[in-house]
Order: structure tokens, then sequence, then C-alpha cells
């Protein structure tokens, strides 16, 4: 018995390894690839580590090509946008989630089909929106556009924390004095923000690494995102492999600290012994 246990830990492990490779793998040819010459990146034999390393391909992107002025644009809009979407988000949820009225379960499933929309069949309407207001060909468009995706995706996520949460401690903050928008806003609030903090961060991500609706409304140079910037790189039938490999790895890395830094937070069990 112990042996037959011993050898189905094994396999398990040998498993997740290669899967884990599998899913590494990628990550590790861009890296691997930033850092080689235009001549070792086409020749006819791929070599699994550069002969010599070049730094060429990042000096272009941080001299040549703009590229930091597009994460730069990136980073305010996500940031914005993540910030308002939750805090919209946040109330929407509650009040779908904690209050009783008539309709609650309609307006529960339009916002998940709101989520659900296709984005090609909405980018003609909303580039049409932000042209009337005299938004389009500038970040502040994205900013108006992008909290179509990012409202109903945070709303829907945010209405099963808070229904995780025991209507027992409301129960206990109203019988001792507190208002509903106290309890909401000093008991409930503090309790999801697990839950928050996740859908803060897949906000982000969503805006971050959204392509259509920047390319539909964008085309100025000063106000292109992280996205266009790279797509960029891709003249014709010409890709600039190195540029474009060191400027996907250095677009991962806002988005991984950001996990690093609120990781500690996402965590389950907030709520245990509260009611006590």
């Amino acid at each position: 018995m112990e042996h037959k246990s011993i050898a189905n830990r094994i396999i398990v492990y040998a498993t997740l390894a290669v899967m884990l490779v599998f899913a590494l793998f990628p990550l590790y040819w861009m890296f691997n690839t930033s850092f080689k010459s235009n001549a070792e990146i086409y020749r006819m034999t791929p070599s699994f580590w550069p002969e010599r390393f070049s730094w060429s391909a990042y000096e272009k992107l941080l001299t040549e090509n703009g590229f930091l002025h597009n994460v730069q644009n990136s980073l305010v809009v996500s940031l914005l946008v993540a910030f308002a979407s939750i805090a919209v988000s946040m109330l929407a949820a509650y009040a779908i989630a904690k209050l009783r009225f008539r309709g609650r379960n309609v307006v529960s499933r339009g916002i998940l089909y709101a989520y659900l929309m296709p984005r090609a069949v909405l980018f003609i309407p909303l580039y049409m929106l932000v042209s009337l207001i005299g938004l389009n060909n500038s970040i502040y468009g994205l900013m108006i556009i992008y909290p179509t995706i990012t409202i109903p995706y945070a709303t829907w996520m945010l209405i099963s924390y808070f229904k995780s949460i025991p209507v027992e401690i409301e129960e206990a903050a109203m019988i001792d004095g507190c208002s509903r928008a106290r309890t909401m806003f000093n008991i409930i609030f503090p309790l999801a923000a697990p839950g928050v903090a996740a859908t803060f961060i897949f906000s982000f991500t969503l805006c971050w690494s959204e392509y259509l609706y920047a390319l539909v409304v964008v085309t100025k140079s000063s106000d292109k995102t992280l996205t266009l910037g790279l797509s960029d790189m891709i003249v014709g039938d010409v890709f600039a492999w190195g540029p474009l490999m060191g400027g996907s790895i250095l677009a991962s890395i806002p988005v991984v600290i950001m996990y690093l830094f609120t990781s500690k937070y996402m965590v389950s069990g907030m709520t245990v012994g509260g009611v006590k």
C-alpha cells in the first residue's frame, strides 16, 4: 500500500512538472528571444540560450519606439478605470446581493449578459458615442469605453463575495445601532476585501491587455496604449522579434508586481468568527 501511494505521488508530481514546463516554456522563449541578435533569431537552427547576450532590443524599446509612453498611457487608463469600476461595482453588487427589491434577478442577469456581449458587436456604437462627445482619438475615450467591460465583470464577481458574508453580521451591526450605510462601508466592504482585491486585479488586467477598442478609438501616436505600441512593431510581414518579445516581457512586469503585492489579501476565511 505504501509503495502504491509513493508511485501515485510520483505520477502526480511528474504530471504537474510536465504541465508546468508546458505552461512556462512560451514565457521562457520570449525572454530568450529578447536577448538575441537578429542574426541568431533568424538562424535556421534555434538556440535555447543566447550565444551572445544583446541588449539592442531593450535599447530600441526605451529610446526609439516611444514604448515607455505607451506603457504610461496604459497604466493611467487601467488604474483609473479599475478604481472607478470597483467603486461603482461594490455598490451595485451589495444592492443585488443584500437588498430585496423587485426585478433584482433581472438586473443580475442583465449585468451578466452585458459582460458576455461580444466586443466586435459593440465597438461601432461605442466609437460613435465617443465621437459625438469629442473624445475619439484620445485615452479619455478609452476611459469611457473600458468601464462597459469592467463594471459588469466586477459587479458579477463581487455579488458572489457579498453573498458569502453571513447576514447575521449585518443584523448584529444594525442591532448595535449601525445604519445601513455604516454597516456597508465599515463592516461588509472590509470583510469583502479579498474579493475586492482580486476583482480589482482582474479589472486592471482586462484594461491592460485590451486591444480592439484601443485600435478603433486611438490613432494618434501620443495616445496609443501598450497593446497598440506592440502591434506597431509589426510592419507588413516584417516582425521585429527582439523588441516585440522584450516589450511583451516588460508589459507583464506591472501585472506580476500587482499580483505579488496583493496576493496576501487574496485569502479566504476573513469572516470566520465574525458572528461571534
